[in-house]
């Protein structure tokens, strides 16, 4: 019961200058409704204290209005006088009042449905430094307020000569020195004193002092200093507290005005979803409440704000400050927030009549207080803590909040926070990495011959991963690098015949990233490079954005693959013609499809083919050399001289040739412990999880492995004239992969008694198999480890 009336008591103070400030009563059309709009506020602070204590997680919940909304409610009174007009007093207030109870149902709509599906945590995308910026708006507006009210301005604070002369005169001086010294004074006080009684004692002691000299010096007189500005003038005697309600007179109501503040409304809910969800979590951990829900703190705001309006007053907030000094005075309890519910429903039947007593200094000493701390908090403060631009925007609010107008001051902070990330955004490259395709290969298990030459002919490869989302800010970085990729004395040092742009990480794009790709596909096209995109589907969201802006569809092929594994098996196997070319060239007469010539399937048709017209071109010259130099270190010109040999000797030697120095007459000794089998496509060799039970050489098709692992998927293709299963299998641990006929095929097979045999019969042969399979499973731990790195860089 101490807690609630000490509570009570502080609020009351509180509440008698906020009330009174609701409307602009330096208009003389809402001058006298001060004593209206302390009622107003106290229904509202009455029905967000009955629902806060009823059903909000922290059980002294204190509810109110926050100053820091009176300023929208001003803008929405000025713009109805202007649209109404002067002449119709009554129809001003009557549409000033149904719009401030309909903001009020608006705002609790929207805490509602915010609750309802669970959007509270949006607010934390907005960008803190619009709150900021907000909070020095309204301090602005109440220091200027605090002129209004103090100097009895007619009408709101004009920044012109009028305003200066008329606050300079003799008769009014006074009126707002003496409010904006003390308030200066209790400022600095509270800076120095902590004790939380020296708020209200300081403003208590002001109508104290006060009085005394009215009562001391003969000259002065109530009546006199009411007339002249010093106290404010009270309501009628016989006025109730609920006299606001007879302002309800909807046949006057100008709906056409009502609508035009409805921005101001958005704007002022705006404004209040900004501090429910930083003030819950805030709340919560100042008082070690564990299980607060965000979503149902808003669902109460809905209702308290939209039954607010329904009972013709105005909009209501967890209020932080008063509820930790409520719980830290004992008020912990639901029982004490009735209380204080009570007390005030007392206060408010009283309160109106307080007015004609109350010194206007002391209503002018705490708007002052009040507006030099949220100035102080906006500009003063977070200047070392925000960044340049932040800060400039703070500034930016503040001035046109005050200056201009207060709903504009808002969207001038969106606009700023707006363009000030795309700016941020864009100096963060799309770019996640660039790898060459002799770095960075695919997973295909190839002979050494195609192993030799693609780590030449890889060069004419490039690959730049991408990452976030593209819009027309970041894309531009992406559009720069294939620029200088392009650039005439780059290109004629490293010319590339492909370039994949990997979107794997790419959550989506806007048109003009879309468009941008149209771009990037033409320059290409110029040079004659084909664009790959990897990590997209034709068929998928993304896929469909590229598609929509017509990338792909005129002349210029672009191809879609669904991973970078794929993209580059399908350039690596372009490329690789020119090797087989070059092969028949050199075997004099076009072969059979032999093992060496099985490349693995794509998974779309080519449109590679033919893509290097001029055959003396820099990159196709540069695959001839390639190609040259392949055949010439592996020797593949020795296949002549192995025509008579039968398999699977022949293939031993072509697999082997570069990883072991033994002949023909080594290996023969070997022959006889592979057996022949022939594989239909679809057949499935082995089984992740099997014993191994089986070595292969492949003479003819291709193989597909298959590696699921709990770490994530990863495929490999192996072609003709490579080893299959072979860590396993010499090993003695379970396969790791499962491997399925790809393309019809024959393999070579080692089985376990076999391999048990040569290791008794030939103990050389042996040791060479396993040293080759070190050096081959090194190989391909080389590769994959390429690989995933890149994927994951």
């Amino acid at each position: 019961m101490v807690c609630s009336g000490n509570c009570g008591a502080t609020r009351g103070i509180s509440d008698l200058y906020i009330g009174m400030i609701l409307f602009p009563l330096g208009n003389p059309i809402f001058a006298h409704l001060g004593s209206a709009g302390i009622s107003i506020y106290y229904v509202s602070t009455i029905v967000s204290q009955l629902i806060f204590s009823t059903g909000s997680i922290f059980r002294g919940a204190v509810g109110s209005e926050l100053i820091e909304v009176v300023p929208f409610f001003h803008n929405m009174a000025q713009k109805i006088t202007d649209i109404v007009g002067e002449d119709d007093p009554d129809a001003v207030i009557a549409t000033t009042i149904v719009a401030y109870a309909t903001s009020s149902m608006m705002t609790g709509l929207v805490f509602y449905l915010m609750g309802k599906f669970k959007f509270g945590y949006m607010v934390g995308f907005i960008p803190r430094h619009i709150l900021i910026g907000c909070i020095g708006g309204v301090g602005w507006f109440l220091i200027a307020t605090g002129f209004e009210v103090s100097a009895r301005l007619d009408g709101s604070l004009e920044y012109d000569l009028d305003t200066l002369r008329k606050l300079t005169q003799a008769d009014t001086v006074l009126l707002w020195i003496f409010p904006l010294v003390l308030a200066i004074v209790l400022f600095y006080g509270q800076s120095k004193v902590r004790s939380k009684y020296f708020l209200p004692l300081y403003i208590l002691a002001i109508p104290l002092i006060f009085y005394i000299f009215v009562a001391a010096i003969d000259a002065l007189n109530a009546d006199t200093l009411r007339d002249h500005g010093w106290i404010f003038q009270g309501p009628p005697p016989d006025e109730p507290w609920w006299y606001f309600y007879t302002l309800y007179q909807f046949k006057l109501v100008r709906w056409d005005a009502v609508a035009e503040v409805i921005p101001a409304m958005l704007a002022l809910t705006f404004f209040g979803i900004l501090h429910v969800p930083i003030n819950v979590p805030a709340l919560a951990l100042n008082c070690g409440e564990d299980n607060a829900d965000l979503d149902k703190e808003l669902k109460l705001h809905g209702y308290s704000n939209f039954l607010s309006g329904c009972f013709g007053s105005i909009q209501n907030y967890l209020v932080y400050a008063n509820t930790v000094f409520f719980i830290r005075s004992g008020g912990d309890r639901r029982l004490a927030g009735y209380i204080l519910a009570a007390l005030t429903f007392c206060t408010m039947l009283i309160g109106p009549s307080l007015i004609g007593f109350i010194p206007v200094m002391m209503v002018g000493t705490l708007i002052f207080d009040l507006g030099f701390e949220l100035l102080l908090e906006a500009v003063w403060l977070p200047r070392k803590k925000l960044k340049v631009a932040e800060y400039l925007t703070v500034i930016a609010i503040v001035l046109v909040m005050g200056i201009y107008d207060f709903v504009v001051g808002i969207g001038v902070g969106i606009l700023l926070a707006f363009v000030s990330l795309i700016i941020q955004t864009s100096r963060v490259s799309a770019i996640r990495g660039t790898y060459d395709g002799d770095i960075v290969t695919s997973t295909v298990r190839r002979n050494p011959s195609q192993h030799h030459y693609l780590h030449q002919a890889g060069q004419q490869i490039y690959i730049i991963k991408l990452n976030g989302y593209l819009f027309f800010g970041t894309i531009v970085s992406v559009e720069e690098k294939i620029r200088a990729i392009l650039d005439d004395n780059v290109f004629a040092k490293k010319p590339i015949k492909f370039l994949i742009l990997d979107l794997w990480h790419v959550s989506g794009l806007d048109y003009s990233a879309g468009e941008a790709f149209n771009t990037i596909s033409r320059l290409l096209d110029n040079k004659g490079v084909l664009l790959v995109l990897s990590g997209v589907d034709a068929d998928s969201q993304l896929g469909r954005n590229l598609r929509a802006v017509g990338l792909g569809n005129d002349k210029i092929e672009v191809t879609m693959l669904p991973n970078l594994n794929s993209a580059l098996e399908s350039c690596e196997n372009e490329l690789l013609k020119t090797l087989y070319a070059r092969q028949e060239e050199l075997n004099g007469a076009k072969r059979n499809a032999t093992a060496s010539l099985d490349v693995p399937a794509t998974t779309t048709t080519s449109a590679f083919s033919s893509f290097d017209p001029p055959f003396n071109s820099p990159r196709q010259n540069h695959l001839a050399e390639a190609a040259r130099e392949a055949l010439t270190n592996v020797e593949v010109q020795r296949p002549s001289r192995w025509q008579s040999f039968k398999e699977p000797l022949r293939l031993m030697l072509q697999v082997f040739q570069g990883l072991s120095d033994k002949n023909e007459d080594f290996w023969f000794q070997a022959a006889s412990y592979f057996k022949r089998k022939e594989y239909a496509a679809g057949k499935v060799l082995f089984q992740r999880g099997e014993p191994a039970h089986g070595f292969y050489l492949v003479e003819r098709g291709i193989l597909r492995a298959e590696y699921d692992l709990p770490q994530g998927w990863l495929c490999e293709s192996i072609v003709a004239g490579t080893t299959c299963g072979e860590l396993p299998f010499f090993s003695e641990t379970e396969r790791t992969a499962t491997a399925q006929v790809d393309r019809d095929c024959v393999v070579w097979q080692m089985d376990r008694e076999s391999w048990e045999k040569l290791q008794n019969d030939h103990p050389d042969v042996a040791r060479e198999l396993l040293r080759i399979s070190l050096k081959l499973t090194s190989e391909r731990m080389s590769a994959i480890t390429s690989y995933i790195l890149a994927m994951a860089g």
